[in-house]
């Protein structure tokens, strides 16, 4: 979009608009002493080459998820997706079949989907996979489901304050008109606490579910908190990024 400068007579009407009588009036509650007089003391101009440089060159002292490996939280996780998914993507038989009925026609998505249970059993170190399921906020929803069949008539929730704020908020939505409590385990230092989570245990717990790396970027101390909700018998459930099981 190309800069176009105000008027003078399209100034004095912005400031009469908003109440102020001069442009110094819109940062009076800035102290006079941090206040910027004069000229900036900025370099000579540069062309668009020389300014691109310029920032390269600055930018080059980051570390990026080009040098290492990044799972900083909040989604931020690096994701390589081959050039040829999008191509896959787009074939009918991927985007508009939810289940691959009639075998005899669906030999390749069956082959693909198998494939990626198994990937994913292996990985995780399960014994099944499932992959009907859209994304992780709905997979925790389905895992909570299956923990609430499974332990039958436990109603409270518990679930780490690592997992993504939007993850949490598809759980609840879906857990709404249901007979299920859910609460928080707040964080300590960025992880779940083992000592605060055994405390909030209960023989009412239909479940414990938390995310590795989780929202902050932590890794969660798995063994400690799997093993301290399974001493009162409620399931764990573990919200991951596949690629980080690759190096974890």
């Amino acid at each position: 979009m190309p800069y176009i400068q105000n008027t003078e007579r399209e100034v004095r009407e912005m400031l009469e608009t908003i109440g102020v009588s001069s442009i110094e009036d819109l940062f009076r509650d800035i102290p006079a002493e941090v206040r910027v007089r004069g000229h900036l003391d900025m370099p000579s101009r540069m062309s668009e080459m020389e300014l691109m440089r310029h920032i390269d060159s600055i930018a080059s002292k980051n570390l990026s998820t080009g040098d290492c490996i990044s799972f900083l939280g909040a989604g931020a996780y690096n994701h390589f997706i081959p050039s040829i998914v999008d191509h896959l993507a787009g074939r009918a038989e991927f985007y508009t079949a939810y289940t691959p009925y009639q075998a005899e026609a669906s030999q390749g998505v069956l082959q693909s989907i198998f494939e990626y249970q198994t990937l994913i059993a292996e990985l995780t170190g399960t014994e099944i996979s499932q992959a009907s399921l859209y994304d992780g906020a709905t997979a925790l929803v389905e895992a909570v489901s299956l923990a609430r069949a499974v332990t039958k008539k436990r109603g409270r929730v518990l679930v780490s304050g690592g997992i993504h704020p939007e993850y949490l908020q598809t759980l609840r939505t879906y857990s709404a008109n249901l007979e299920m409590k859910i609460e928080t385990v707040d964080l300590d230092e960025g992880l779940t606490s083992p000592e605060k989570l055994k405390e909030m245990l209960d023989d009412d717990t239909m479940c414990f579910a938390f995310q590795s790396p989780n929202f902050m970027g932590c890794i969660e101390n798995g063994p400690a908190i799997v093993k301290a909700a399974h001493e009162r018998g409620a399931p764990a459930i573990a919200v991951v990024d596949p690629i980080s099981l690759g190096l974890l």
